[in-house]
């Protein structure tokens, strides 16, 4: 009984005395808070009326000094009064209110206040608490007469009081319960689990094996915590580990808390604006509910891990049927949903805007254009307007999300915003703008098909840097640059002068969020007999694509090959299945649906010249699917096939290889992919060429597992030291260390309608 009542003693006392210290600094705060409100509406109301009586005073006039003064007093609750005085200091109009202060506001303006034109204080008259506010009324530097305001500050105190009795009776009064609730604890169940936690932390700390705790009863709901505990545990390992193997090559491991910190102390208080046409998150009808998805696309899984690091804004496309019922009044909502870290701004735009720059220029004009994929680009004047159009209203949603902040940082996406930076640049010069194209520049000759050439360049150098994912196609963008405008180029810089503004050009590859974490995630192979019986396929081997159906993706060539390496290695067929997730992509567009076509057409020839009753060489799945979805093929895969015929990076092959927790496996990979550069252990291949990918299939399947192993472990280890947030900070740092220029538009693009 004893130790009871000291239990419950010790936690009354610990607890009043926590009280008393919480309510006292909430007081505080709410006083200080009070106070400056109460300083900030006298402030506003200075400002709000001064140019007004300044106006009148100037002419004499004292009846309408009068009328703005009680209009004024009657629209606020907390003005005491107000009152007017001329340059002499003599009383010209005051309202009713103001007169049991006359006295009073007379010894305030009899003190020395240095002769600031504007003076304010808290004073006490017959018990009550009143706020004294001066302001000088001047016009054209002279001073014309002053303004005084009296508040009733007694409201402060009585609120102060108020959060005394409330807070200090709760707080009181959650001691006694908490006192009465751990007693039960102690008495029914804390020491065996207590015991339990203890022995599994002990194991932790000297075996260095970060297994689950299997939760007794009394932890069950803090289970999810504990996990997400042994799971900072590994990954702080794990950091250590790979931080100690690469110090020796000064090389440092960037995870999203390093970006956090890296961008923190770049920025330095200025906010991250990412702007891109696809939103990184979706809401849907399903029947009755509405839904949030991910939409597929290698930009959202490239950016999203960087805005969730380093907050921000996103402001993207309203694309899903129910995103106007999720935003707010401002078209806001912060995400993820189950974690909100950053705030997706949506803009709109209707079907016809839709048509014309999403699939009119961006797609049947620029994406042929800078992937010279044998599609013949189309430009019409109609979707050139909308594209103009849709530029222009972004570039409008931006501006309004940086109103009031010194210094924004904005990231534009890829090739639906060309004309974005310059139309920032004139209106925020102060602005630091950088783009990043996401798919390949082509060179100055077939860039030059598009009639709008001049104004695209003009537009993207309105950045301060433009981004690529390779130095070929930072090559091809100045060389296109150098032959289109007039400008000064530096080489030796990669710089480029224009309308007295200058951007660099610069690389920067892009990758996936992969940390020392997932590189120790040894991740089980998905056994491929389960995930083919769903269809009737029974397999030795599966092959793995992940692709939108897109003429680019060499899907085609793709299966060609995969033809080729059954006729020449018939021993495979009947054990050699290839897995084809086809996203469906741009349904709008002839080229688009066409490909769709020639994909399903050449897929079914080639499974009727060689399927058996339990087996079909091509498995062709399309729909679109998520990543949960993919995930289990990637693991169950013995090879991945990436054979773009043109490509700026391709995550997917960056995404297989971060699956591989095994280290087997083989990326096969196309030599027209970005990613291709810098996955050298990847079996590279000419797409084009369907003899070499087609031994290149049969020498994937018969490499010795400790060949797999090395390779494979070299491109994880890639991907470790150049993943995602070492891109973004690579790319926010090049760019927090650019000096602004002169502010952009001086000088004016030529066009045929507008010659130099």
């Amino acid at each position: 009984m004893k130790i009871n009542l000291t239990i419950i003693f010790s936690i009354l006392l610990a607890a009043g005395v926590m009280a008393l210290g919480f309510t006292s600094w909430q007081a505080y705060q709410e006083r200080q808070r009070l106070h400056i409100d109460l300083e900030r509406r006298a402030v506003l109301l200075g400002e709000s009326i001064s140019g007004g009586l300044v106006a009148q005073l100037e002419k004499g006039r004292i009846k309408p000094v009068q009328r703005i003064i009680d209009r004024v007093s009657q629209s606020s609750s907390r003005l005491g009064g107000l009152a007017v005085y001329d340059f002499r200091d003599s009383l010209v109009a005051m309202t009713d209110g103001f007169l049991p202060y006359l006295s009073v506001f007379a010894d305030f303006r009899s003190r020395e206040h240095g002769g600031d034109s504007l003076v304010a204080s808290f004073e006490r008259s017959a018990g009550r608490r009143l706020y004294l506010f001066r302001r000088d009324l001047s016009g054209d530097s002279l001073r014309v007469g002053t303004l005084a305001a009296v508040y009733d500050a007694a409201y402060i105190d009585r609120q102060i009081t108020g959060i005394w009795k409330s807070s200090f009776i709760r707080w009181f009064v959650q001691a006694l319960v908490i006192a009465m609730v751990t007693l039960l604890v102690i008495r029914w169940s804390i020491l065996r689990p207590l015991g339990v936690m203890a022995a599994w932390m002990r194991d932790i700390r000297t075996s260095g094996k970060s297994r689950r705790l299997p939760p007794p009863a009394f932890f069950e709901p803090l289970k999810k915590e504990v996990d997400q505990m042994v799971d900072t545990i590994a990954e702080a390992r794990a950091t250590a580990t790979e931080e100690a193997k690469l110090r020796a090559t000064a090389e440092a491991i960037w995870t999203p808390e390093r970006l956090k910190e890296e961008v923190r102390q770049l920025l330095d208080g200025r906010i991250l604006v990412a702007v891109s046409n696809r939103e990184p998150y979706m809401h849907v009808h399903r029947g009755n509910a509405v839904d949030c998805i991910v939409p597929a696309s290698g930009l959202v899984t490239a950016m999203e891990p960087v805005l969730k690091a380093c907050g921000g804004i996103w402001v993207a496309a309203g694309m899903g049927d129910a995103d106007r019922e999720t935003v707010d009044e401002k078209n806001e909502i912060r995400v993820p949903p189950d974690d909100p870290r950053y705030t997706l701004r949506r803009v709109w735009m209707s079907k016809e805007e839709e048509e014309g720059f999403y699939y009119g220029f961006s797609n049947e004009g620029l994406w042929p254009l800078c992937h010279v994929a044998h599609a013949r680009p189309t430009f019409r004047i109609e979707d050139w307007r909308y594209y103009q159009e849709i530029n222009s209203r972004f570039a409008d949603a931006v501006i309004e999300e940086v109103s009031g902040l010194e210094k924004p940082l904005i990231l534009v996406q890829d090739y639906h915003f060309a004309l974005l930076p310059r139309l920032i640049k004139e209106r925020r010069p102060d602005a630091l703008v950088a783009v990043f194209w996401h798919i390949p520049w082509p060179n100055p000759e077939s860039f030059g098909i598009c009639p709008w050439q001049k104004e695209l360049l003009y537009g993207m150098l309105g950045a301060d840097m433009i981004g690529f994912h390779t130095q070929y196609h930072c090559n091809n963008f100045m060389e296109t640059v150098d032959r289109a405008l007039e400008s000064q180029i530096t080489w030796e810089h990669f710089s480029v002068r224009i309308a007295g503004h200058t951007t660099l050009v610069k690389p920067f590859p892009i990758s996936i969020a992969f940390t020392p974490r997932d590189l120790e995630a040894a991740g089980t192979p998905s056994p491929a007999g389960e995930l083919l019986k769903e269809y009737g396929i029974k397999a030795d081997f599966i092959g793995v694509g992940v692709d939108r159906i897109d003429y680019t993706k060499g899907i085609v060539e793709r299966f060609l090959a995969i033809e080729r390496f059954l006729e020449r290695y018939p021993a495979y067929q009947g054990k050699f299945t290839f897995v084809e997730l086809g996203a469906p992509s741009r349904t709008h567009i002839k080229r688009y649906a066409d490909v769709t076509s020639e994909v399903e057409a050449a897929a079914e020839r080639i499974n009727w010249r060689f399927k058996t009753k339990e087996w079909k060489p091509i498995l062709f799945l399309k729909k679109h699917h998520s990543h949960q979805d993919i995930q289990p093929w990637y693991r169950a895969a013995q090879l991945c096939l990436v054979t773009s015929l043109h490509d700026g990076m391709n995550l997917v092959a960056k995404e297989f290889i971060a699956s591989r927790g095994t280290n087997d496996g083989v990326l096969i990979l196309s030599r027209f992919a970005g990613a291709a550069r810098e996955l050298r252990d990847a079996l590279i291949v000419n797409p084009y060429d369907v003899e070499q990918t087609a031994e290149a299939i049969r020498f994937a399947l018969e490499m010795p597992p400790a060949e797999q192993q090395e390779r494979m472990q070299r491109m994880r280890q890639q991907l470790v030291s150049h993943n995602i947030y070492l891109w973004a900070a690579d790319l926010i740092r090049e760019l927090s260390f650019i000096r602004l220029s002169a502010k952009p538009g001086a000088e004016k693009i030529a066009t045929e309608d507008n010659p130099l």
